[in-house]
């Protein structure tokens, strides 16, 4: 049980409320109007087996990658061919790094309890920490639409912030075949619709945020063998390449990053004010 998780115990049987209600409440139907599809691997590339990757993020021909797990979080820059480590930023042992994304000439990361949203030049030369976001809650996923953030807290919400301040600017609750689901966790937004990875599984949900219905589901469960299945399977990794329309899928402590190609999805409606 890694560290996480033991804290998360600890805390529900503190609180009253059971960790296992969160996976359970993150479990989606079996049956489902949806339409599913898998992902079409095209590449398969190394990657660090010790990552514990919360967020992951491509810009111009690197990878941008969150790292979790107390006394070992970071946020680095990473060669895809290699998986060399060409930048990192350790955060403070206190902290446990979530998801992230880019705005601009700014990358922005999120901790899953410390309440701290922090704030990073795009090429990690300088760290502005002191220049952090506070948020109330629990810090999960996070990607940008190019005009709102959108993140997620491991509920079946997804909240938007101002990239520039950070304030709350609205929510919409997360539903399959209308009922709600529960554990959306690393984020990707792409052409009006959000990729969310569900907590525990290696499912991918695409979500129109404007209404905050499920139009399309991916099941990526099968992308590792059986016989190279590292020692955490949960799957927490997605970044779109513009370049290629391709994306980039990998998870906790996983020995390789996949390339793969998804079906092809129409556009969702902005989300709301």
């Amino acid at each position: 049980m890694t560290r996480r998780a033991m804290l998360a115990v600890a805390i529900a049987t503190s609180t009253g409320a059971s960790a296992c209600n969160r996976s359970d409440r993150s479990s989606m139907p079996t049956a489902s109007r949806v339409p599913e599809s898998t992902p079409t691997v095209l590449a398969v590339h190394p990657h660090d087996p010790r990552a514990f990757t919360q967020g992951l993020e491509w810009h111009r021909g690197q990878l941008l990658e969150s790292t979790g797990r107390f006394g070992e979080s970071s946020v680095r820059r990473v060669d895809l061919a290699t998986a060399a480590v060409l930048k990192q930023v350790p955060l403070a042992p206190q902290m446990f790094g979530e998801g992230l994304t880019r705005v601009d000439d700014r990358v922005i990361q999120l901790t899953w309890r410390s309440g701290l949203a922090l704030i990073y030049d795009v090429n990690l030369q300088s760290v502005a920490s002191q220049r952090s976001f506070a948020y109330e809650g629990e810090g999960w996923g996070l990607c940008y639409d190019g005009r709102r953030l959108i993140m997620s807290d491991g509920s079946p919400t997804l909240v938007f912030r101002n990239p520039q301040t950070f304030e709350w600017q609205g929510a919409v609750d997360v539903t399959l075949d209308g009922a709600a689901v529960a554990g959306l966790n690393e984020l990707e937004c792409v052409n009006d619709l959000v990729y969310a990875n569900v907590w525990t599984t290696s499912t991918i949900l695409v979500i129109d945020p404007g209404g905050g219905v499920v139009v399309h589901r991916v099941r990526a469960d099968r992308l590792i063998p059986t016989t190279e299945t590292p020692t955490n399977t949960r799957l927490n990794g997605i970044a779109f390449v513009p370049e290629t329309g391709r994306f980039l899928l990998t998870g906790k402590l996983w020995p390789r990053l996949y390339e793969v190609e998804l079906a092809p999805i129409s556009g969702g409606s902005t989300a709301p004010d």
